[in-house]
């Protein structure tokens, strides 16, 4: 079987800075991710979330870390730089996963307000096979 490594961005949002808000958000974030895109978490690289600069009551590498298989994935949470009428409360996350060639699509996940940052993205993105040009 072959395989590539693919990229795989999400972003949530909660109404709340509490640990229990922020579990719940990052939670559902991931388990959609990993249902839409078939993720095995054993072929998880890396994952790195940030968050707005409103939220500090818990690390989401640390909820993400309690999921069966994440604890020997390599995370990093930073704070989002703040750009003056952005999208407050939000966590995102860009994840590198080893994914079949025959995986077929993959999802990026964008859920509650964050659906409105890359309505685009929110939706199946084909996998582009052909080896690109060398310049």
């Amino acid at each position: 079987m072959e395989w590539r490594l693919r990229a795989i961005r999400g972003a949530t949002t909660v109404t709340e800075n509490t640990i229990e808000a922020i579990t719940e958000a990052v939670t559902e974030l991931l388990d959609e991710t990993e249902t839409r895109n078939q993720i095995d978490p054993i072929e998880i690289i890396s994952a790195t979330f940030s968050v707005t600069r409103d939220l500090d009551a818990i690390f989401p590498a640390a909820i993400a870390r309690h999921r069966p298989y994440w604890d020997n994935v390599p995370m990093l949470d930073v704070q989002q730089m703040h750009v003056e009428g952005s999208l407050q409360r939000c966590i995102r996350f860009l994840i590198l996963v080893n994914i079949p060639t025959s995986g077929g699509k993959v999802c990026h996940t964008y859920l509650r307000e964050a659906r409105h940052l890359r309505p685009d993205w929110n939706l199946p993105q084909p996998i582009v096979l052909s080896p690109s040009p060398i310049f």
